[in-house]
């Protein structure tokens, strides 16, 4: 079964930084995408970033510019990696940061709409 997991979340200031990982085996990355979702207090859930398996990204207007996603596959082509560097963080930034593969979501990042999803991971960001 395909289940992501996430890690990196924490408590940074604003202005700083963080890399949120999240690692998912068991899909062919070539039909498939990876992102980043997020939940915001009081907001829509939000995709932040995607990365296709032809490594095409696209990003939400909101993290543009500070937020860089990539993937790393290493040498077993069946586990696949994906990073999101986020810099330049701001308070509005804080939420529940959730990796999806496939991941399709309504106004709520939980429950999701399809795809397989991670169990979430905190951001906050302090001012």
């Amino acid at each position: 079964e395909v289940q992501p997991v996430e890690s990196g979340g924490g408590s940074v200031q604003s202005g700083g930084s963080l890399r949120l990982s999240c690692t998912a085996s068991g899909f062919n990355f070539d039909d498939s995408d990876m992102g980043w979702y997020r939940q915001v207090v009081g907001k829509r859930c939000e995709l932040a970033a995607t990365i296709t398996g032809d490594g095409v990204t696209h990003y939400a207007d909101s993290v543009q510019g500070r937020f860089t996603i990539s993937r790393d596959d290493g040498k077993n082509t069946d586990t696949h990696t994906v990073y999101l560097q986020m810099d330049n963080l701001e308070p509005d930034d804080t939420g529940v940061y959730y990796c999806a593969v496939d991941g399709v979501a309504g106004a709520w990042c939980q429950p999701p709409v399809s795809g397989y999803w991670g169990q979430g991971t905190q951001v906050t960001v302090s001012s």
